[in-house]
């Protein structure tokens, strides 16, 4: 079974340990200790925490079939005649759309805009996280 220790945790939530820790201490998250008593979060319990605190970006995720929705700021534009590309960074995750110079003008994007990144792909490529970022083991 995969668990978790609360740094961990943290990273792949995106918040700090401090927030992990007081969504654990006061029972929102649910949380064991390894062997050596650290606290550790069982993978399934995580996974269950992060699908009830999923959150609907622009509050239009039922006005689409596209579930993908990730809001950030726009950090740089690039336009030329016909085309233009759109950086975004979504916490720590940086999007690169290219559109038409049309819809960048339409939609006022400038740097510093705040923006929803919707993806739609038929092709969704995962793979396994190195070993460093989830141990195996048992909780006591």
């Amino acid at each position: 079974m995969t668990v978790f220790r609360i740094g961990e945790a943290a990273e792949l939530l995106g918040v700090s340990a401090d927030t992990v820790r007081r969504w654990v201490d006061a029972g929102r998250l649910p949380a064991g200790r390894d062997e050596h008593g650290h606290r550790v979060i069982h993978g399934v319990e995580l996974a269950a925490f992060v699908r009830s605190k999923a959150s609907d970006a622009d509050g239009r995720a039922d006005e689409s079939s596209a579930r993908n929705r990730l809001r950030g700021i726009v950090t740089a534009v690039v336009k030329d005649t016909v085309m233009a590309q759109v950086d975004i960074q979504a916490g720590p995750f940086r999007l690169v759309s290219l559109m038409s110079r049309e819809a960048v003008d339409e939609l006022d994007l400038q740097v510093g805009s705040v923006a929803v990144a919707v993806i739609k792909s038929t092709t969704v490529v995962v793979e396994r996280s190195a070993p460093a970022v989830a141990h195996k083991g048992r909780t006591s």
